[in-house]
């Protein structure tokens, strides 16, 4: 496989899948690793998406806990085809296929309410004054609102997914209750939330959440999840999550 520029072949955590990286352009983080985890799948079959796809990261990270068929959305060109190779080097094609384009067409462009799952990795900075955004441009979008807003990603996901299909988003705890307001104005019902915590002590840094379209009012907060120990080495619980127990 050809490499462009600065670009390498990692492996996922505890998988045997490759993926196209590039510091200059897009690395996944451990929130899209955490998302691919946390959201429920359907195991034998089923349609399942992930917006805001970038190299489809969430996708393959997904393709060994289900086999249904999986739907990456991702606007960035260059990032769309570092995905595309990525599926191609792992021999995933059959199964997760990529779309370049905007989430906010894929209503139209794929069918309303087609999806037993959905899942996002936004942008989670609102767009800042243009000097404190990121003078690169695949960066800036991945990091800030500039393409789609929290709004749009929840309202395209509700239009997406299924009656009583979930949605999955992993974002930042400063935006939890602009996320479950919108989730309720879209009609999605909030059912499983977990904050994750980068050391005992600190303040949550990341949250997971889960909703059910038309589900009924019962949200289950999980246990916490800490990600290091004091000795920055992952906990047991992060290490039973990344590389199995």
């Amino acid at each position: 496989m050809h490499l462009y520029d600065d670009e390498r072949l990692d492996y996922l955590p505890g998988e045997d899948i490759k993926i196209i990286q590039s510091p200059s352009v897009f690395n996944f983080s451990l929130d899209a690793v955490l998302l691919g985890r946390f959201a429920w799948l359907p195991i034998q079959k089923g349609e399942i998406l992930d917006l805001c796809t970038g190299n489809a990261v969430v996708p393959l990270l997904m393709s060994s806990r289900t086999k249904g068929n999986i739907t990456g959305v991702e606007i960035q060109e260059r990032i769309y085809h570092m995905g595309v190779r990525s599926i191609e080097e792992n021999k995933l094609e059959e199964r997760i296929r990529l779309i370049h384009g905007d989430l906010k067409d894929m209503p139209n462009v794929l069918g309303y309410h087609k999806f037993d799952a959905v899942t996002c990795n936004p942008p989670y900075f609102q767009t800042p004054n243009t000097s404190e955004i990121n003078p690169n441009e695949h960066l800036a979008i991945a990091r800030h609102e500039i393409m789609c807003t929290l709004e749009d990603v929840v309202r395209v996901s509700s239009q997406l997914v299924k009656q009583g299909g979930k949605i999955a988003f992993v974002h930042r705890p400063g935006r939890l209750l602009d996320i479950i307001t919108l989730m309720r104005a879209y009609k999605v019902e909030p059912k499983r939330l977990q904050l994750v915590y980068p050391k005992e002590g600190k303040e949550a840094n990341m949250l997971l959440i889960e909703g059910i379209k038309d589900g009924n009012p019962d949200l289950k907060v999980l246990p916490p999840l800490t990600v290091y120990q004091d000795n920055n080495e992952y906990t047991k619980e992060m290490r039973a999550i990344l590389y199995g127990a």
